[in-house]
């Protein structure tokens, strides 16, 4: 029962959290617009997987050590600002989808969409909230992470997955080179500005 009290809050808490703009999100709406929905997939399941697994991690121990270092925490934000920064420079120098040549301008795998997410400070942090909050105390604990875990991730596949049509809705409208070019600048300059909310 104590679980199925906190599925509402929970679902509540992960839609505010990840319909919000965010790095993940910004580089979906330019993913979707670049590359169209069906490409942008992979990226979406990596953003999935890789939360899963991290939010699992804290409610399982791993929240201890980024709570009882900060050398940690600040190593943390270091690795994931300049990785942000890396992706941003990659969004804002995409060339048009007509102009590319000889397979460039790929989107984000699986893989790399899910190791991001354990250099992004805003899913640590919400995955701290998530586990300190509404995992249930009583049972077992691995089970009711995994089920906390896994339940976030499919409140929050709508939510994210809203982005990249949004980006894909974006790019049928971008018809010239030089609109593609102001659009991947934008979304460039959005991902480099997370980074400040990263380290303030």
């Amino acid at each position: 029962m104590e679980a199925l009290a906190l599925l509402g809050p929970a679902a509540l808490y992960m839609i505010s959290m990840t319909i919000t703009p965010g790095p993940n999100n910004v580089m979906l709406t330019a993913s979707g617009a670049n590359y169209g929905f069906m490409r942008t997939l992979p990226h979406i399941f990596g953003i999935l997987g890789g939360c899963f697994l991290l939010f699992a991690g804290i409610a399982l121990g791993l929240g201890l050590i980024f709570e009882r270092y900060p050398l940690v925490q600040t190593t943390l934000r270091i690795v994931g600002s300049g990785y942000l920064l890396y992706l941003a420079w990659k969004i804002a120098t995409a060339p048009p989808p007509d102009l590319r040549r000889r397979g460039e301008g790929r989107p984000l795998s699986f893989w790399q969409a899910a190791a991001f997410q354990f250099a992004n400070p805003k899913a640590w942090v919400m995955g701290l909230a998530l586990m300190a909050g509404f995992l249930p105390q009583g049972g077992d604990t691995v089970m009711n992470a995994l089920m906390l875990a896994g339940f976030a991730e499919l409140v929050a596949l709508p939510c994210i997955a809203l982005w990249a049509g949004f980006g894909t809705a974006i790019g049928r409208w971008l018809q010239t080179p030089r609109a593609w070019r102001i659009f991947n600048g934008v979304m460039g300059g959005l991902t480099a500005a997370c980074v400040y909310f990263i380290l303030k």
